[in-house]
Protein backbone atom coordinates (compact mmCIF):
# COMPACT_ATOMS: atom_id res chain seq x y z
CA UNK A 1 0.00 0.00 0.00
CA UNK A 2 1.24 3.24 -0.98
CA UNK A 3 1.88 5.69 1.88
CA UNK A 4 0.57 9.69 1.25
CA UNK A 5 2.41 13.10 2.61
CA UNK A 6 1.11 14.49 4.96
CA UNK A 7 1.55 18.56 4.87
CA UNK A 8 1.17 21.54 7.54
CA UNK A 9 -0.65 24.38 6.66
CA UNK A 10 2.22 26.26 4.74
CA UNK A 11 2.48 23.13 2.73
CA UNK A 12 5.73 21.94 4.22
CA UNK A 13 5.90 18.22 4.98
CA UNK A 14 5.36 16.58 8.07
CA UNK A 15 4.78 12.61 8.06
CA UNK A 16 3.17 10.14 6.10
CA UNK A 17 0.16 7.83 6.51
CA UNK A 18 -1.01 4.91 4.71
CA UNK A 19 -3.25 6.30 1.89
CA UNK A 20 -6.28 3.56 3.27
CA UNK A 21 -5.89 5.47 6.01
CA UNK A 22 -5.93 9.19 4.82
CA UNK A 23 -9.38 9.57 3.36
CA UNK A 24 -11.65 9.90 5.97
CA UNK A 25 -13.99 12.09 8.20
CA UNK A 26 -11.28 13.62 9.03
CA UNK A 27 -8.92 13.94 6.30
CA UNK A 28 -5.44 15.80 6.98
CA UNK A 29 -4.25 18.07 4.76
CA UNK A 30 -2.11 16.02 2.70
CA UNK A 31 -0.17 16.22 -1.16
CA UNK A 32 -1.52 14.90 -4.37
CA UNK A 33 -1.71 16.13 -8.16
CA UNK A 34 -5.05 16.38 -10.93
CA UNK A 35 -3.98 15.55 -14.41
CA UNK A 36 -5.80 16.78 -17.36
CA UNK A 37 -4.74 14.90 -20.85
CA UNK A 38 -5.13 16.32 -24.75
CA UNK A 39 -4.80 14.26 -27.86
CA UNK A 40 -3.61 15.52 -31.00
CA UNK A 41 -6.88 17.23 -31.91
CA UNK A 42 -6.71 19.35 -28.36
CA UNK A 43 -9.43 17.68 -26.84
CA UNK A 44 -9.71 16.92 -22.98
CA UNK A 45 -9.91 13.36 -21.52
CA UNK A 46 -12.71 13.01 -19.34
CA UNK A 47 -13.02 9.72 -17.01
CA UNK A 48 -15.79 8.54 -14.99
CA UNK A 49 -14.68 7.36 -11.55
CA UNK A 50 -15.02 3.76 -10.85
CA UNK A 51 -17.85 2.95 -8.75
CA UNK A 52 -15.50 1.21 -6.58
CA UNK A 53 -13.49 4.20 -5.49
CA UNK A 54 -14.23 5.61 -1.81
CA UNK A 55 -14.43 8.95 -2.55
CA UNK A 56 -16.96 10.29 -5.61
CA UNK A 57 -17.56 6.76 -6.90
CA UNK A 58 -18.75 7.43 -10.16
CA UNK A 59 -18.61 10.99 -10.98
CA UNK A 60 -16.67 12.47 -14.02
CA UNK A 61 -13.47 13.88 -13.50
CA UNK A 62 -10.20 15.02 -14.79
CA UNK A 63 -8.26 12.21 -16.88
CA UNK A 64 -6.32 11.04 -13.75
CA UNK A 65 -5.36 12.22 -10.17
CA UNK A 66 -2.70 10.87 -7.28
CA UNK A 67 -0.21 11.37 -4.90
CA UNK A 68 3.09 11.23 -4.90
CA UNK A 69 4.63 8.67 -2.55
CA UNK A 70 7.23 10.09 0.55
CA UNK A 71 9.77 11.60 -1.36
CA UNK A 72 8.76 10.98 -4.84
CA UNK A 73 9.00 14.39 -7.36
CA UNK A 74 5.50 14.90 -8.74
CA UNK A 75 6.50 15.00 -12.22
CA UNK A 76 7.38 11.27 -11.56
CA UNK A 77 4.38 10.25 -9.95
CA UNK A 78 2.01 11.90 -12.80
CA UNK A 79 4.37 9.54 -15.14
CA UNK A 80 3.29 6.31 -12.81
CA UNK A 81 -0.07 7.08 -12.26
CA UNK A 82 -0.88 7.53 -16.21
CA UNK A 83 0.41 4.07 -16.15
CA UNK A 84 -1.13 2.67 -13.23
CA UNK A 85 -4.64 4.08 -13.57
CA UNK A 86 -5.06 4.30 -17.32
CA UNK A 87 -2.26 2.22 -18.97
CA UNK A 88 -1.22 5.41 -20.74
CA UNK A 89 2.29 6.96 -21.48
CA UNK A 90 2.00 10.71 -21.38
CA UNK A 91 4.47 13.33 -23.13
CA UNK A 92 4.63 17.15 -22.84
CA UNK A 93 4.38 17.27 -19.37
CA UNK A 94 3.67 20.70 -17.76
CA UNK A 95 2.35 22.61 -14.60
CA UNK A 96 -1.29 24.13 -14.81
CA UNK A 97 -2.34 25.39 -11.32
CA UNK A 98 0.71 24.86 -9.32
CA UNK A 99 -0.91 26.09 -6.05
CA UNK A 100 -4.13 24.59 -6.49
CA UNK A 101 -5.39 23.40 -2.93
CA UNK A 102 -9.18 22.37 -2.22
CA UNK A 103 -11.36 21.07 0.25
CA UNK A 104 -14.08 19.03 -0.19
CA UNK A 105 -16.70 16.63 1.23
CA UNK A 106 -18.52 13.81 -0.64
CA UNK A 107 -22.37 12.51 0.22
CA UNK A 108 -20.97 9.67 2.27
CA UNK A 109 -18.83 12.39 4.58
CA UNK A 110 -15.08 11.49 3.53
CA UNK A 111 -12.98 14.55 3.35
CA UNK A 112 -10.65 15.60 0.39
CA UNK A 113 -7.96 17.78 1.95
CA UNK A 114 -5.62 18.52 -0.81
CA UNK A 115 -2.57 20.35 -1.82
CA UNK A 116 -2.99 19.35 -5.48
CA UNK A 117 -1.11 20.80 -7.85
CA UNK A 118 -2.87 20.92 -11.56
CA UNK A 119 -0.99 19.21 -14.64
CA UNK A 120 -1.88 19.37 -18.63
CA UNK A 121 -0.29 16.61 -20.50
CA UNK A 122 -0.41 15.10 -24.20
CA UNK A 123 -1.70 11.73 -24.35
CA UNK A 124 1.14 9.49 -26.15
CA UNK A 125 -0.50 6.07 -27.58
CA UNK A 126 -3.74 4.24 -26.34
CA UNK A 127 -5.86 4.09 -23.38
CA UNK A 128 -6.13 0.69 -21.07
CA UNK A 129 -7.71 2.06 -18.42
CA UNK A 130 -7.92 -0.20 -15.39
CA UNK A 131 -11.81 -0.47 -14.69
CA UNK A 132 -11.29 -0.62 -10.77
CA UNK A 133 -10.26 3.20 -11.36
CA UNK A 134 -12.70 4.14 -14.42
CA UNK A 135 -15.85 2.97 -15.21
CA UNK A 136 -16.15 5.31 -18.39
CA UNK A 137 -14.23 7.52 -20.18
CA UNK A 138 -14.70 10.11 -23.26
CA UNK A 139 -12.56 12.86 -25.18
CA UNK A 140 -14.34 16.25 -25.51
CA UNK A 141 -13.90 20.02 -25.84
CA UNK A 142 -13.42 22.24 -23.03
CA UNK A 143 -16.21 24.25 -24.22
CA UNK A 144 -18.27 21.64 -23.94
CA UNK A 145 -16.84 20.16 -20.48
CA UNK A 146 -17.50 24.03 -18.70
CA UNK A 147 -21.24 23.59 -20.53
CA UNK A 148 -21.72 20.28 -18.76
CA UNK A 149 -20.55 21.31 -15.75
CA UNK A 150 -22.36 24.41 -15.65
CA UNK A 151 -26.01 22.47 -16.17
CA UNK A 152 -24.89 19.53 -14.18
CA UNK A 153 -22.12 20.17 -11.51
CA UNK A 154 -23.13 17.35 -8.87
CA UNK A 155 -22.14 14.95 -11.77
CA UNK A 156 -18.46 15.88 -11.64
CA UNK A 157 -16.34 15.99 -9.18
CA UNK A 158 -15.62 19.01 -7.03
CA UNK A 159 -12.45 19.52 -7.80
CA UNK A 160 -12.80 19.23 -11.62
CA UNK A 161 -15.58 22.06 -11.25
CA UNK A 162 -12.86 24.54 -9.32
CA UNK A 163 -10.01 23.59 -12.15
CA UNK A 164 -11.91 24.03 -15.04
CA UNK A 165 -12.56 27.89 -15.03
CA UNK A 166 -8.83 28.26 -13.89
CA UNK A 167 -7.46 26.07 -16.16
CA UNK A 168 -9.52 27.64 -18.81
CA UNK A 169 -8.60 31.21 -17.67
CA UNK A 170 -5.44 30.47 -18.08
CA UNK A 171 -4.79 29.03 -21.56
CA UNK A 172 -3.82 25.68 -20.49
CA UNK A 173 -7.14 24.25 -21.77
Amino acid sequence: MDDVTLLDENGTAIGSLPKSDVHTTDTPLHLAFSCHLLNERGQVLLTRRSLAKKTWPGVWTNSFCGHPRPGEAIANAVHRRAHEELGARVVDLRPALPDYRYRAVDASGIVENEVCPVYVARLDGDLSPRPDEVAEWAWADAADIAAAVAGAPFAFSPWLVEQLPLLRESGAL
